[in-house]
């Protein structure tokens, strides 16, 4: 079953959970229980750490991390494990890994992105460390497909706006093509 956050970003395709990491969670094992997906699919944007990262192209992942950016300066701790990945890999080959970070906080720090990239973290995306944990809770094979609208800078924001549109479109295009095949 194909999922979405909703809001700016919903699809006549996807079912929107919400957005953030407790909306998704909820409506995530909501749709779980009620409508017993074989597999999940999230859909949704994202920015990207790694400014050389080209905008508008899609990219598929496994993986993610919940590390708020508190942590980067030595800010805060956590006592829970902050990483989830689906895909089989050694610990070596992590930076290889297309890793999203999720928060309820978007980025707007180029030098701490800098931090979470030089991490091997490339992405964030406001939903994906929720979905690969309820995914992993019930044992449903899960991916998420995002379109990078921005990079992480003070006037990320605009740039989210002004790409969030073709990317939404670049979505589309790509679900329709995964499907043909």
């Amino acid at each position: 079953m194909i999922y979405c956050a909703g809001n700016i970003e919903s699809f006549a395709f996807a079912k929107p959970i919400g957005v953030g990491l407790v909306n998704s969670t909820i409506n995530l094992v909501r749709s779980i229980m009620h409508d017993k997906p074989e597999e999940i699919v999230f859909i949704g944007s994202c920015g990207a750490y790694d400014n050389s990262a080209k905008l508008l192209d899609i990219f598929e992942s496994q993986s993610a991390s919940n590390i708020e950016l508190s942590f980067l300066t030595s800010d805060s701790y956590t006592p829970t494990d902050n990483y989830i990945t689906l895909e089989n890999v050694s610990h070596e080959t992590k930076e290889l890994l297309n890793i999203v970070n999720c928060s309820n906080y978007i980025s707007t720090n180029q030098n701490l992105a800098q931090k979470l990239f030089k991490m091997g973290i490339r992405y964030e995306n406001m939903e994906f460390f929720s979905i690969l944990s309820v995914a992993k809770e019930f044992s449903i094979p899960a991916l998420g497909i995002f379109c990078i609208t921005n990079h992480i800078h003070k006037d990320s924001h605009k740039e989210f706006l002004n790409n969030h549109k073709q990317a939404m479109k670049n979505l589309e295009e790509y679900i329709r093509s995964k499907n043909a095949k």
